[in-house]
């Protein structure tokens, strides 16, 4: 078990017992998950540089408590974090990892399923690779671009084979770099890096995400650019998209099957 404040607390379990079926008692997080809190009472509108670098450190907190248990959260994504208040504080709303089902010890791997939200899983995975920490980084970067944008990784696309076989190669969402500090896009380009040992692990990814925030020239330049195009920045976020592109984890291998075998080269990670 894992105690942090910045992971959902477990109260209790239960079985049925005619059914038989289990549940589990957890903390009620009145916000709900990072989705669906970004959207709600103009939060994207105040959702400012500050605000964002400060939500990203305590989830970094929280991943790096399970990072320390030599554990790995194998579903890392925003609909996974919540929030405990749907209304913007004013410092920093608290936020929680949640579904914790999937988190298990390195090495304690089911390599035979691949189950996530596709634009947060990293490519290694996607080949059939264990899961590992380092593919947590992966996950933290695309939550990144989440954050700096308001949008979801890859909602322009259906999230099938094509997209699968595209993020083994390489491709990565496109961000201006005016719309975030050069020291966030830096760090969020080495999260999502294509080979897992050039990523960070979580000690410096919460390092260097402190770093960031106490260098006020870059953010105040990043939200001075979020200022003066906060109209069409939440018009952009507020694009249609993709009815195929889907933000709920689910089983993988039906688009990832093929992978193995692909000219998909340059992904390929050497032990």
């Amino acid at each position: 078990m894992i105690d942090n404040s910045n992971i959902l607390k477990i109260y209790g379990i239960s079985q049925n017992p005619n059914t038989k079926d289990y549940i589990i008692v957890l903390h009620y997080m009145e916000g709900g998950n990072f989705n669906n809190w970004i959207y709600v009472n103009e939060n994207f509108k105040y959702f400012s540089w500050k605000k964002k670098i400060r939500t990203l450190y305590f989830i970094a907190r929280g991943l790096k408590e399970i990072h320390k248990k030599k554990m790995a959260h194998h579903d890392f994504h925003t609909g996974n974090i919540l929030f405990d208040s749907p209304l913007m504080e004013q410092y920093v709303n608290r936020t929680y990892i949640s579904d914790m089902g999937l988190c298990r010890r390195i090495g304690e791997n089911n390599q035979n399923n691949i189950y996530g939200v596709m634009p947060y899983v990293a490519p290694e995975v996607l080949r059939g690779r264990p899961y590992t920490q380092a593919s947590d980084i992966y996950s933290f970067g695309m939550m990144m671009y989440f954050v700096a944008t308001g949008r979801q990784p890859f909602d322009n696309c259906a999230h099938d084979h094509i997209l699968a076989l595209d993020i083994c190669k390489g491709t990565r969402p496109e961000l201006k770099e005016q719309e975030a500090p050069k020291s966030y896009i830096n760090l969020m380009r080495k999260c999502w890096n294509s080979n897992p040992h050039n990523r960070p692990n979580v000690t410096k990814l919460y390092q260097s995400l402190w770093s960031i925030n106490i260098n006020d020239s870059e953010i105040e330049r990043a939200e001075n650019y979020r200022n003066l195009h906060l109209t069409s920045l939440m018009e952009s976020r507020q694009t249609a998209t993709h009815p195929q592109a889907i933000y709920t984890s689910r089983l993988l291998n039906p688009f990832t099957k093929d992978l193995q075998n692909s000219e998909c080269l340059d992904c390929a990670i050497l032990d």
